[in-house]
């Protein structure tokens, strides 16, 4: 795939392989953000079993923050060496007010690897990040609550 056409690819019938991978940090700095073959069917996988499932529980849009990072995209905003983002198994979402509501769903109603809610409050996390894998999700629910000089992970 190349061109205009390639970027509003439809990955499922809410998500597009734009939002996936669209980066205001690539964007300012020129990296090239995009995924490869393998990557791109991880997206696939990680918007029918887990972000299609959540937009259709909640009936209203979901704000993917972060998917798909390069190698270089992660290094430039500081991310994990070992984040499932980089293979297209991850996504940051939002949906205004309506955060926690995403984790009780997740946890009761989907297989993810990796569901994790981000800082925030004991109320509302800011954002909800959700992983799946194809064959072998792990079911990890954390908490993520900034430390003095690093974030800190608890079961949630």
């Amino acid at each position: 795939l190349c061109g205009k056409n390639h970027w509003q690819k439809k990955m499922t019938k809410h998500f597009t392989l734009n939002e996936l991978t669209r980066s205001a940090t690539a964007a300012r700095k020129g990296i090239d953000n995009s995924p490869d073959q393998e990557a791109e069917g991880n997206l696939y996988s990680l918007c029918e079993n887990v972000l299609e499932p959540i937009r259709k529980y909640l009936g209203e849009p979901l704000r993917v923050n972060s998917g798909y990072r390069s190698q270089k995209l992660n290094k430039a905003i500081g991310g994990a060496r070992w984040s499932q983002h980089l293979e297209g198994e991850a996504a940051d979402i939002t949906c205004t007010g309506r955060n926690a509501e995403i984790v009780r769903y997740g946890l009761k109603a989907l297989d993810f690897d990796q569901l994790i809610w981000e800082y925030g409050t004991d109320e509302e996390p800011q954002w909800v990040h959700i992983s799946f894998r194809d064959g072998g999700n792990r079911k990890e629910a954390l908490r993520a609550v900034r430390g003095k000089w690093s974030t800190k992970y608890s079961a949630l």
